[in-house]
């Protein structure tokens, strides 16, 4: 039988939603092992005075497996 623990992480990128989520996933994996998947649990852009994304945000919530 196994345990799993869900976290919820907040991570940022300039570039893409994409890239936000696979830097929340790195960062976390360099503390957290047994990582099995992530949802994104939501999304959000920072813009400029003209509605140009400047910086895209997400929260993930990550599950891992306990040993």
């Amino acid at each position: 039988m196994s345990v799993a623990k869900i976290i919820e992480v907040n991570a940022s990128s300039k570039t893409s939603m994409e890239d936000a989520v696979k830097v929340g996933l790195k960062k976390t994996s360099e503390t957290v092992k047994n990582i099995k998947g992530a949802w994104v649990n939501e999304i959000k852009v920072v813009t400029d005075d003209g509605g140009n994304v400047q910086e895209w945000r997400v929260n993930l919530r990550i599950t891992f497996v306990v040993t």
